[in-house]
């Protein structure tokens, strides 16, 4: 229901499984340390310093601020694009999304509802019956009773503004237009609907998907009036030729909305309830068009282009669903009616929804019901909806979006706004959240895997030396640097090929890259060691500070290799990053030149070193970039294929979010 609390997004599904993850590495890797410390006689106290260095060294501190950059980046930037973001958490989930259930009014269509026509039961014209149908207007304020000095036709125009929803303001607006007393008697034949005196009402609802009133007409005889879905009127109508039932499916096939309008006299005393919905006489159609909206088509063809399927979930008719989808040059799988929902099992309908492409003539429990029978069979659902009727649908989606025009329920229930009911607003926004999950990831794995690498060097080695290889104050330093350099990460640029398909938190994934890379940096660690050893002699001071400069370049420079799936050089980062990650490095290597040397235990290193480490950090990005495409080919791809064999859509989805173009 919509009181309950928020369910937690898959955004925030991930950033907990993955605390999880570096909670169970630094824990196992700290007591391993601590442990082999006290096997070598080490001091208790520098032992656990040491120990808790390590695990502070492999988590990623600033992950929380950089999640909120980019959260917060992403927000204003989504602003700029008429999207408004209620929960900055489900921008990540906008982004995750892969099929859209849409209503079709005003998204598919303009909007506005024109009375294009007014026929009797056998498709003839008949201007009465749209003044006849004007009586069961569901209108705050009634149409009889109106102070009979004020001309009928001020009375009608004012409805227009006043009508309840934009259908009951077409109609009023179509009968004012016509409206010039041409006609004598009633409603019936066409006469003044303000002449007549409401008595009771049986507003709208999406089971019986009617308005009905119980109205006096002027000579005293009381009359019910329906208007409605044709499927709803006409079943309880009697008499009605076959000519009417071919007008209506002529209209459906053509994209009108139509509204069926019957009444019957009733004797003095009946009382309005569902059982006088009965034994009508059909007095005809009302016609209505909605103009399919210019830039629907191009709108679609970009949705589709991001890897996200759009359903349509109406109250209309399908065969006008479907045209309309047809001209906004949405290809139709299929259909289902309310009917039809409501009879299959959770198990049945979530196999049909998945094939159909219209859902018609559904109530709002049945949108929401389908909503979540699609996010059951594995798929990210967004619905756009301005509605009363679909507040449920918003509430169950993964992400539930409305307009700013909205009714009061809706806006509660949804998780982003947008300022422009337009499918194209909607791809600016996916485009978005893609975007900033990509250089979240991005943060992410590069940590992940040189943390883990530099922490594992930094156990091995405490393990042979008489010495710590590094000071635990370093340790932190090391690592304040490095994420200090990558809060620039949120302004990077992302390769058009990472926004194409929906892409998610695969802990599976996190875990083979760290356990991947993190061991090739440890190579390039092992190597440094080696010459700090054997090339320089090194003693613990500049044993320390040797590996703080080739271990805070390496582990910073290497953004520039992860950051993209294609060849590095062929990927433009933003000059935010660049300089963030320059300075980096310059800082590191400037504090072992200054004056704070000796406070924080570094020694000058001889020029020789650093021309080494330059040499050795050309190779490890180059080494790297080699492993890189390995791992998204090889590894992942084949993971990707034994995990979602026989789930096809799956398969595409997953292929598309870790591999890249070869270029």
């Amino acid at each position: 229901g919509l009181g309950e609390r928020e369910p937690e997004t898959e955004f925030q599904r991930g950033l907990r499984s993955f605390s999880v993850l570096l909670l169970q590495v630094a824990v196992t890797l700290t007591g391993l340390i601590f442990v082999t410390n006290l096997v070598l006689h080490r001091p208790v106290v520098e032992s656990l310093l040491f120990s808790l260095a390590i695990a502070v060294g492999i988590t990623p501190q600033l992950l929380p601020a950089v999640v909120s950059m980019s959260l917060a980046v992403g927000s204003r930037q989504l602003a700029q694009r008429k999207v408004l973001v209620k929960r900055l958490v489900c921008i990540e989930d906008l982004g995750d999304m892969d099929i859209l259930v849409t209503d079709k009014t005003g998204t598919l269509t303009d909007g506005s509802l024109t009375l294009t026509g007014s026929l009797d039961a056998e498709g003839l014209d008949a201007p009465r019956v749209a003044r006849l149908a004007m009586l069961a207007c569901d209108l705050p304020q009634p149409l009889g009773g109106e102070a009979p000095d004020r001309p009928a036709a001020d009375v009608l125009s004012s409805a227009v503004a006043g009508a309840a929803g934009t259908l009951d303001a077409a109609l009023a607006q179509g009968v004012a237009l016509q409206h010039a007393g041409r006609d004598g008697g009633g409603p019936g034949a066409g006469g003044d609907p303000v002449a007549y005196e409401r008595v009771g009402l049986l507003p709208f609802d999406h089971g019986r998907r009617m308005t009905t009133v119980l109205v006096r007409a002027p000579d005293g005889d009381l009359v019910v009036v329906t208007k409605g879905a044709p499927e709803s009127v006409l079943g309880r109508c009697v008499g009605v030729s076959r000519q009417a039932h071919e007008t209506v499916e002529t209209l459906f096939a053509q994209g009108s909305r139509v509204v069926a309008v019957a009444s019957r006299p009733v004797p003095e005393g009946t009382t309005l309830d569902s059982s006088a919905e009965r034994d009508f006489r059909l007095a005809g159609f009302l016609v209505f068009l909605d103009q399919p909206k210019s830039d629907a088509r191009e709108a679609i063809s970009r949705l589709a282009g991001l890897g996200i399927a759009v359903k349509v979930a109406t109250g209309d008719n399908a065969l006008v669903a479907v045209k309309v989808c047809a001209d906004v040059g949405l290809e139709t799988t299929g259909s289902l009616t309310g009917v039809e929902v409501e009879r299959l099992d959770d198990a049945a309908l979530g196999a049909a929804a998945a094939a159909a492409t219209v859902f018609a003539r559904v109530s709002p429990e049945q949108k929401a019901r389908i909503v979540r029978v699609l996010r059951g069979h594995g798929r990210a659902v967004g619905f756009l909806g301005d509605g009363v009727n679909d507040a449920l649908a918003l509430h169950a989606a993964d992400v539930g979006l409305s307009v700013d025009t909205a009714t009061d329920v809706a806006k509660d229930a949804a998780d982003v706004i947008l300022l422009e009911k337009d499918l194209a607003v909607v791809a600016d926004g996916v485009v978005e959240g893609r975007r900033i999950f990509a250089n979240t990831i991005k943060y992410v794995l590069m940590g992940t895997s040189s943390n883990f690498g530099n922490m594992f060097s930094a156990a091995a080695a405490s393990s042979f030396l008489t010495f710590l290889p590094m000071l635990p104050s370093q340790i932190l330093l090391n690592n304040l640097l490095y994420d200090a350099g990558q809060l620039a990460i949120p302004t990077d640029r992302v390769d058009e090929e990472q926004l194409r398909a929906p892409s998610h938190w695969d802990m599976g994934t996190i875990r083979r890259f760290m356990m991947f890379f993190g061991p090739l940096s440890s190579v390039f660690d092992f190597l440094t060691f080696a010459v700090l050893l054997g090339g320089f002699h090194a003693g613990p001071d500049l044993f320390r500070t040797g590996w703080f400069i080739e271990s805070l370049a390496t582990q910073t420079l290497v953004i520039f290799v992860f950051r993209t799936r294609r060849r590095s050089w062929r990927s433009r980062p933003s000059w935010p990053l660049v300089a963030a990650s320059g300075a980096t490095v310059v800082v590191g290597l400037g504090l072992t030149l200054s004056p704070l040397a000796d406070l924080l235990g570094f020694v000058t290193p001889p020029p020789a070193f650093l021309v080494t480490v330059a040499l050795m950090a050309a190779a490890y990005l180059a080494l790297i970039e080699g492993a890189k495409r390995v791992f998204f080919t090889e590894v992942v791809g084949l993971h990707v294929s034994r995990r979602w064999r026989g789930r096809p859509h799956r398969v595409e989805r997953r292929a598309s979010a870790f591999s890249h173009r070869r270029a």
